[in-house]
């Protein structure tokens, strides 16, 4: 088959590779038909993640068609259309039953890390990938849900919300700031009316990401690169700062931002990865009662968030701006790479 394989910090290739077969009864085969790019393989080409060995196949999204299935696996049948998580779940070790999927125990890959494809096993990036824990590792596709849907499914909803609106305990009436205007940071500020923010600030660098932000459920935008931008925050708080300021970039400048325009008694959710040490200025925030949360999507609420796409409360197909066949995968690459330019959000691949 082919896949997208990982050569070396800035080396990658769409080649031939072995086809994917099961190791354990709990494994599934799936042929992906759709799959997608996201900022972490960007790091990973970046060199940014040592764990990822050259050879391995990258990717850790993607909806499928089950062809293979191990012994032990009850809950699917081959043909079902299915989203791949993008984080493995055993679903018996005590991290899964306390919904910590991010942290399953589970040997595959390494014990206590839950985002394995395209890091410590292969990924989806390919016409094949084998997927372990199927059970509980992959979900039905109801008709009607499109494969640009089902794929934002597999990470950047889920993140969003767990780790951008979950964890910063967003509220009925909050105002929430959200820094970048990215496919993450959108996917917070789809999900923030759920539960019941009043006001969504995005506040980006690019003004088409901003306008883009209000198809989401954005009631404000501020540009993050004007002089006055703290101030213009502010203004839409009485002065009082945000009752949530959701970071999803994942650089030190805009988790200090984070910081800076909070209220007392606020949270900081920080959603992006960060690749260097960020400074965390406790001299200033110990007296302002904040609360600073970050983490690793468990995609415990993929189910829930996938009924609401299914019923069209949530526009995940509005993520999904360019689209790419297979043998396309470098052209793919090349543009989501340049989203400045090319003014990309998700690029769909498909067979």
């Amino acid at each position: 088959m082919k896949a997208l394989v990982y050569g070396g910090p800035g080396l990658k290739s769409w080649t031939d590779v072995p086809d994917p077969t099961l190791q354990k009864s709990t494994d599934a085969i799936v042929r992906v038909d759709t799959t997608t790019i996201c900022g972490t393989d960007l790091h990973i080409l970046k060199g940014d993640v040592p764990a990822v060995t050259v050879g391995r196949i990258l990717g850790h999204e993607g909806v499928g068609t089950i062809t293979e299935l191990g012994s032990s696996v009850s809950n699917l049948k081959v043909g079902d259309r299915v989203i791949i998580s993008c984080i493995k779940s055993c679903g018996h070790c005590s991290n899964c039953a306390n919904g910590l999927y991010s942290h399953c125990l589970g040997d595959e890959g390494a014990s206590g890390i839950g985002w394995v494809f395209g890091h410590l096993i292969d990924g989806t990036q390919a016409e094949f990938v084998r997927v372990p824990y199927a059970d509980n590792s992959l979900h039905k596709l109801p008709e009607g849900v499109s494969d640009d849907q089902g794929v934002m499914l597999s990470d950047i909803l889920p993140t969003g919300f767990e780790i951008g609106v979950q964890y910063g305990r967003v509220k009925p009436g909050d105002v929430v700031a959200v820094i970048g205007a990215g496919p993450v940071g959108l996917a917070a500020i789809a999900t923030a009316g759920l539960y019941g923010a009043a006001t969504i600030i995005a506040i980006d660098l690019d003004h088409n990401r901003l306008e883009r932000a209000r198809d989401f459920g954005a009631t404000d935008t501020v540009v993050s690169g004007a002089a006055d931008w703290k101030e213009q925050v502010l203004a839409l708080t009485d002065g009082a700062g945000v009752d949530v300021a959701i970071e999803a970039v994942g650089i030190p400048q805009t988790f200090t931002m984070a910081t800076e325009i909070v209220r007392p008694g606020g949270n900081v959710a920080n959603v992006g990865v960060h690749g260097k040490p960020v400074d965390l200025h406790l001299e200033n925030l110990w007296i302002q009662n904040i609360t600073i949360s970050m983490g690793l999507v468990n995609a415990n609420t993929t189910k829930m968030l996938l009924k609401l796409v299914a019923s069209k409360k949530l526009p995940a197909e509005k993520l999904a701006t360019h689209h790419f066949s297979f043998d396309q995968f470098l052209e793919a690459y090349d543009t989501f790479g340049r989203a400045s330019e090319t003014k990309a959000l998700k690029v769909i691949i498909s067979r």
